[in-house]
């Protein structure tokens, strides 16, 4: 008995010397506790699946044209959010609504709201006027086999919740590779990304059947034109990705945080988890900018455990 409480008290110093609340508890971790050697960034990209955009198959976002098949694009997302050579992670876009990237961690996110009230943070490249926003899903390793397959995800409910269509469902179709890329949705509605002239490669994601469908939650249309007469899309609050919003703690403004405790089922009903294992953000939006803006669509870079230090 000694031995162990021994132990227990070593786990809880270690513990405290990374994490930032000092008051967690070595269990508040669930499966996988963080360790000396832990870092508070995501640490591999799970699955990317984009809808059809404008930085879509684009060598200036670091495509290199040879991303065919489905884990070449996951290959693709992954050296970009975590460069093997440690340098600062660039952006990946996850194209029109619908569009996602799923994350994971090398330990567990806790739920305690340790920074500030919030658990993790999410950069993207939003400014005031311009954000494309992303509804964020979390999931813990309830099975601890280090994969999102343990049922459902949990969406983290931002301030647009009451007015926000879940289940919404858009399907994509593949044209001419020069041609605007045609969409139908489950409400009966279509329409086209359009091209712009600063992009000219194919937007239809060239691993992809010859259409699919993505399904998420439908965020309002926030945009419309601003003051200086230019198109604006909107501000969103707090609770979503590349938004400029109200949960940006930090300056620069890059950074959007989140509370594991704002996770709702299906039904929108409140989900007390303890701590999470995967993140997964996606394309809330089905706006087109128009021209020269093309479609609203959600970066993200960084993924980081705020309760670490």
């Amino acid at each position: 008995m000694k031995e162990k409480l021994i132990l227990l008290a070593a786990c809880a110093t270690l513990l405290a010397a990374c994490n930032k609340s000092r008051v967690v508890m070595p269990e508040a971790y669930g499966p996988r506790p963080p360790v000396a050697e832990s870092s508070p960034y995501s640490n591999r990209v799970i699955e990317y699946r984009p809808a059809p955009g404008q930085f879509i198959n684009n060598t200036m976002m670091g495509f290199t044209g040879g991303e065919t098949t489905a884990e070449a694009a996951r290959a693709y997302a992954d050296r970009m959010l975590h460069p093997a050579d440690g340098s600062t992670p660039r952006m990946i876009s996850l194209g029109g609504f619908g569009g996602y990237v799923v994350v994971g961690f090398d330990h567990s996110i806790q739920a305690t709201g340790g920074y500030e009230g919030y658990d993790f943070s999410i950069t993207g490249n939003q400014f005031s006027g311009s954000s494309e926003p992303g509804v964020v899903w979390v999931m813990p390793d309830e099975n601890g086999n280090g994969l999102p397959d343990d049922g459902a995800w949990y969406e983290l409910q931002g301030y647009h919740a009451a007015e926000s269509q879940r289940g919404y469902a858009v399907t994509y179709y593949r044209g001419g590779a020069a041609d605007p890329v045609r969409w139908t949705d489950s409400e009966g509605n279509e329409g086209v990304i359009e091209r712009i002239l600063a992009h000219e490669q194919d937007y239809y994601p060239l691993w992809e059947e010859d259409s699919f469908t993505l399904t998420g939650t439908l965020l309002p249309d926030c945009s419309g034109t601003g003051e200086n007469g230019r198109f604006t899309t909107g501000d969103y609050g707090w609770g979503y990705a590349d938004n400029w919003g109200e949960d940006m703690l930090e300056s620069p403004k890059t950074k959007n945080f989140f509370r594991i405790a704002d996770a709702v089922d299906g039904a929108g009903n409140p989900v007390e988890l303890k701590y999470i294992d995967f993140v997964k953000v996606q394309t809330g939006v089905n706006i087109q900018g128009g021209s020269g803006v093309g479609e609203l669509s959600t970066e993200v870079s960084r993924f980081r455990d705020e309760n670490l230090d």
